[in-house]
């Protein structure tokens, strides 16, 4: 999720100019040979995200499930932009504590100079030297899960399953398209025909999905895998921001008998839930994106303290770490508070 305007305009250009989701520009990998000139290295790299960013998530929910806590640190940005980039407004002085600066854009400066593109988390830096090395919001966990295992915790599950990679690559393609990315292309349509296809595609795309989870409790296999996270974090999403703020409102989450029990069963998953702060999101959609939402005016809705009610999911067998085991608590200071009501 960017945080400054790749093509000018700010904040307020939101819904107001053709969407198109930016390729990362920095894709450089964090690998345990070091091919790229960044080996896999305990208290090397920071993780940067904001917990109202969908992509940025994936990586917080990767992060725990692995058990990376004190291999990888972790800075959390203020869920209301401007239009520079992310800030560490959340932080003593608004600079972050490890790497001194007050905006993420500081760390791209230092990695190349005007660069011309979004300012986007999830961002990885490398602390000794204040250059950010990735923002692939795709390759991230996808390394977190294959190349820094020898750093994982006891216990950490296979995210990644070798054997089955070429169907979770296939489920992730189709989640990515149509989901993940299809609820900004109808809410940032600037039109009446391109908010219908995306509209159409993404409920057409939820409803295959409801069908396969019908008869499994996770997209593929029989534990959690990249799959699950990836589609997790816009479904948590979905009623708070996606089905209003973006207009995706066919159905809301909640009347969907499959989706609902699957994303609270993940939301009760240590990992999954308690890493899902409400209120960054709310905040962040509703007012950084004031092209849409021009009034500011963040919504008490909807109730929040159904996510934790029974989902039953566990009928359909399953295990949710594989032969590993769940992760321990949060660290201290990254704690959510358990949603409640408005």
């Amino acid at each position: 999720m960017s945080g400054r305007d790749d093509a000018g305009g700010g904040n307020s250009a939101y819904g107001r100019k053709a969407f198109k989701r930016s390729r990362a520009h920095f894709q450089d990998r964090i690998t345990a040979d070091g091919r790229d000139g960044w080996p896999v290295e305990a208290g090397r790299y920071r993780l940067v995200v904001s917990r109202a960013c969908p992509w940025a998530s994936r990586a917080l929910v990767s992060r725990r499930l692995l058990g990376l806590e004190d291999a990888v640190s972790l800075a959390v940005a203020d869920p209301v932009q401007d239009d520079r980039s992310w800030r560490f407004t959340l932080d003593p002085d608004g600079r972050d504590p490890v790497l001194g600066i007050r905006y993420l854009s500081e760390a791209y400066d230092r990695r190349e100079t005007d660069y011309p593109g979004g300012v986007s988390v999830p961002a990885v830096v490398d602390v000794p030297s204040g250059k950010l090395v990735t923002n692939d919001y795709q390759q991230i966990t996808l390394d977190f899960a294959t190349e820094w295992t020898a750093l994982h915790r006891e216990g950490a599950p296979d995210l990644y399953p070798e054997k089955l990679r070429d169907e979770i690559d296939a489920v992730m393609d189709d989640v990515f398209r149509d989901v993940n990315n299809g609820v900004y292309r109808a809410g940032f349509a600037t039109g009446q025909e391109e908010y219908e296809a995306a509209f159409t595609r993404l409920f057409r795309r939820l409803e295959s999905l409801e069908q396969r989870l019908e008869r499994q409790r996770y997209l593929v296999g029989d534990t959690i895998t990249e799959a699950d996270i990836r589609l997790f974090t816009t479904l948590v999403r979905f009623d708070p921001v996606y089905h209003g703020h973006f207009k995706c409102n066919l159905w809301k989450l909640t009347e969907s008998r499959v989706l609902w029990a699957y994303a609270r069963d993940l939301y009760q998953t240590p990992g999954f839930g308690d890493t899902v702060d409400f209120d960054h999101i709310k905040r962040h959609y509703y007012q950084v994106h004031t092209g849409i939402n021009p009034s500011g005016i963040v919504p008490l809705g909807p109730g929040l303290s159904r996510w934790t009610t029974p989902h039953h999911r566990e009928e359909l067998g399953g295990r949710p770490f594989g032969d590993g085991t769940p992760p321990g608590p949060a660290p201290r200071g990254e704690e959510i508070p358990a949603p409640g009501r408005p």
